[in-house]
Order: C-alpha cells, then sequence, then structure tokens
C-alpha cells in the first residue's frame, strides 16, 4: 500500500471541480454582487445556499465570507436565516461627496416639488449604464412604483433615464444604444434609432415625458439638472397615474425644481445678447 493519501477525484458523471483562483476580496466582492436585484426588482433577501450559487463559491467558503460581512455590518442576518444588505453600506455610500452634495442641495427643491404635485418625486443620476436613485419622496396616494434608494433602473424606460441618456457623451449613447435593450411594457421603446429621436426632443424641450414604458398605469415628467460647468449631472421627476392629457402646470413645477437645484450648484443660463 502507499503512504501518500488518497486525493479526492470527482464522482463518476461528474465534471472536476475548477480551481477558484479569485483573491479573497474579489470573494467577498462576489458576494455583495449577489444582492444585486434585477431591473425592476426590489431588494434581495438570500439563503446562503442562494448566496453561494450567485456568488460560484463552496457553501463553506460563503459561510465564513458572509459572516464576517455581518459582524462588519455589510450584511444584515435575518430571524429566518437569511440575509440582506445592511445598513453600514448604505450609510457609506451615502456619504460619498457626489450623493451626499447633490442630495443635502436638492432635498428643499424635492420637498417643494412634493408639495406642490403631491406625486412620487425622484432624484436620480447616471452611473455606468443605469440610472441611480439618490432620492425618492412618496406621496400616501400616489401611484404604486418598483423605484426605491439606492435602487437602478435602465436609462430607455424611465424619465430620469431618458433625461440623463439625452445628454450623456455620444460614445456612451452609442455604447447604450448598441445593447440589446429590454421592452418591459408594449409602449416600451427599445428601436435605437426611435430612441436617439426621442433623446433629440429631449434636447429641444428640455424635459422628457413618458407614460407606461416601465410600471403599467403610470407616467413620468423629467427634467435635467446642471452644475456650474453647465453639464447634465442628475435628473429630477415626478410620477403620476397615467392620464389622457398633458397636466402643463406638473411639467412646469419639475422645470421649476431642475432650474433650482441647478442654480443652487452654481449654474447660471448663459445671457442672451441684447436685440439690437
Amino acid at each position: 500500500m502507499s503512504g501518500k493519501p488518497a486525493q479526492k477525484t470527482a464522482a463518476a458523471g461528474q465534471p472536476a471541480p475548477s480551481v477558484d483562483d479569485r483573491s479573497v476580496a474579489a470573494r467577498l466582492f462576489a458576494i455583495l454582487d449577489a444582492f444585486a436585484a434585477p431591473a425592476g426588482a426590489t431588494s434581495l433577501t438570500l439563503t446562503l445556499t442562494a448566496i453561494a450559487q450567485r456568488a460560484g463559491l463552496p457553501l463553506s467558503t460563503t459561510h465564513r465570507l458572509v459572516g464576517e460581512w455581518v459582524s462588519w455590518g455589510g450584511l444584515t442576518k435575518h430571524d429566518n436565516g437569511q440575509y440582506s444588505l445592511g445598513m453600514k453600506l448604505w450609510e457609506l455610500g451615502v456619504q460619498t461627496p457626489t450623493a451626499r452634495n447633490l442630495r443635502t442641495i436638492a432635498l428643499p427643491y424635492l420637498e417643494d416639488l412634493y408639495e406642490t404635485t403631491r406625486e412620487h418625486v425622484h432624484l436620480a443620476i447616471l452611473d455606468g449604464r443605469d440610472a441611480l436613485y439618490l432620492e425618492k419622496l412618496s406621496g400616501h396616494h400616489a401611484v404604486r412604483l418598483i423605484s426605491r434608494v439606492g435602487a437602478r433602473l435602465p436609462l430607455h424606460s424611465t424619465g430620469v433615464g431618458l433625461v440623463l441618456l439625452a445628454y450623456a457623451p455620444s460614445d456612451v449613447v452609442q455604447e447604450y444604444l448598441a445593447t440589446n435593450l429590454q421592452r418591459f411594457l408594449p409602449r416600451t421603446v427599445t428601436e435605437p434609432e426611435a430612441v436617439r429621436k426621442r433623446l433629440a426632443e429631449i434636447r429641444l424641450l428640455g424635459v422628457a415625458r413618458m407614460s407606461e414604458e416601465m410600471t403599467t398605469g403610470s407616467s413620468s415628467i423629467a427634467a435635467p439638472i446642471r452644475d456650474r460647468t453647465g453639464q447634465v449631472v442628475a435628473a429630477v421627476s415626478i410620477v403620476t397615474r397615467t392620464t389622457d392629457t398633458v397636466d402643463t402646470e406638473q411639467e412646469q413645477a419639475v422645470r421649476v425644481a431642475a432650474q433650482g437645484i441647478s442654480r443652487a450648484l452654481g449654474y447660471r443660463r448663459a445671457q442672451q445678447p441684447a436685440k439690437t
């Protein structure tokens, strides 16, 4: 008999286990990525097994690393044994200069917009290929929505997303439209040329209007927010119940909110030359 310990082999008919050469940090981040909710979904609550499957990790490794996240506060373990993202991640996220400063400056104008319309109010920025929601104010009787603070939703099917895409650099627009745009509802516009036409119209009018492209029964009015250099850095919107007519007063309220936030960020519209 050989004195060497027997090596483990794959079971008959089963592929040999692959070697995971990811670093510890990469494995930790893979666990966080497991909680990334798909577009339109609410935040996830996962079992340990589900986390392991989504992260591509052995259950024992997942158990150990999830324990580290829970101890630090990045994940929360619930009484039923499932896990969700912890508050510490949110606390750190809102302290980033862009998010913290923009939310702080915008909040009074968002509150005024809510008081004027009594509809859902959103503040969002462009992050990668998504609209990242920094703030949401909701009315008790407003239409039901899937958006939430910290959520990411597609650019082509949301009011704030269309505004952000309309003023994004051309290479960003080109790259986004080259992807397979998802059709969420029959009215969702997904054809690249049709989207380009919408973006041009938004730049011309300074406002985006859309109806029932992400959520049945809801419509959105959105406008751009500019910084002191004139660059569009965010978008503000309201989401209302779908009606047969355009509410010009609500549209004007969104414009006023966007202009107010822009002025607070230091934006000043260039003076027009005097007429002779």
